[in-house]
């Protein structure tokens, strides 16, 4: 058991180590505060004479501190160790490269290279079922008093953050801040839901065992079947239900034109998948079946 934690948590550390390198590298010197805790403690510096990541580690304990009072003990140990963990590797950068200059030279490279790496670094992090804190945390405590859903309390404390730029930077920082908020937020989704994704494909056709059998023995692959009546004629039709990968559906919708091109196909993506071994098709236990 504690040799699983332990792997949990060097992959947690790693993730945080690559939040910490896009932030310090990418972030801070172009002085874009794309929507985050650590953005607010860049932007705060301007007025307080600390270092961001001394700010940044004030500001997540007490968010912490808030949150635990406010929302109560949804923060697990994990969400309370990346929260303080980057802050500290910030400092530790901030010792190693005092005077770290911008790596492009040019704040909408340094804006792409940022979204990019923390992109992957939360995708890590939730991976591992973990939290950055910080305005994640804020967003908690909007979503609960001020009733509104996580993902738009999210949303708005990131643009809040952003828009807070324009207390010490140039218009340019702002709009690239905002643009950058935005475009993070589609990046994590893409990082966390895209890399995974497969299509759920349900199929009316008179020639269900035809591609049964090719789902089965060819693409060795799952399939569900279901019993449809139709409400106009009241004809009772098989339909077959399954989920494949691109390259999969590419070769399973060239079969179904084959052999059955009047066939009626509807297609749904999905990005996640959560099954019971138990209950796998007797026909294919190697893959899960809708």
């Amino acid at each position: 058991m504690w040799k699983k934690k332990l792997k949990e948590y060097a992959v947690i550390t790693f993730g945080a180590l690559l939040a910490a390198v896009g932030i310090f590298f990418f972030m801070l010197p172009s002085h874009i505060a794309v929507g985050s805790g650590t953005a607010l403690a860049m932007v705060l510096s301007n007025f307080i004479p600390l270092q961001v990541s001394v700010i940044s580690l004030i500001l997540n304990v007490i968010l912490l501190i808030l949150g635990f009072l406010l929302v109560g003990s949804e923060f697990g140990g994990k969400t309370v160790y990346v929260a303080i963990l980057i802050p500290l590797l910030l400092g530790v950068l901030e010792q190693i490269f005092p005077h770290q200059a911008s790596l492009t030279q040019d704040p909408l490279l340094d804006v792409l290279c940022y979204v990019l790496i923390v992109g992957m670094a939360m995708a890590i992090l939730f991976s591992c079922n973990a939290s950055s804190g910080g305005i994640d945390i804020l967003a908690k405590i909007l979503s609960k008093y001020c009733r509104i859903g996580i993902g738009t309390a999210v949303s708005v404390s990131g643009m809040a953050v952003a828009l807070s730029s324009a207390l010490c930077y140039d218009t340019k920082t702002v709009v690239l801040s905002v643009l950058g908020t935005y475009f993070s937020g589609m990046v994590v989704d893409r990082f966390i839901f895209g890399l995974n994704i497969k299509r759920r494909v349900c199929i009316i056709s008179e020639k269900v065992d035809e591609i049964v059998d090719y789902l089965l023995n060819e693409l060795h692959s799952g399939a569900t079947l279901y019993d449809g009546v139709g409400a106009y004629n009241h004809v009772v039709r098989r339909e077959i239900v399954t989920i494949v990968d691109k390259q999969e559906y590419r070769l399973l919708m060239d079969h179904v034109r084959r052999v059955d091109p009047s066939a009626f196909v509807t297609v749904i993506s999905v990005s996640e998948l959560r099954y019971r071994p138990k209950i796998l098709q007797a026909g294919n236990p190697k893959k899960n079946t809708p």
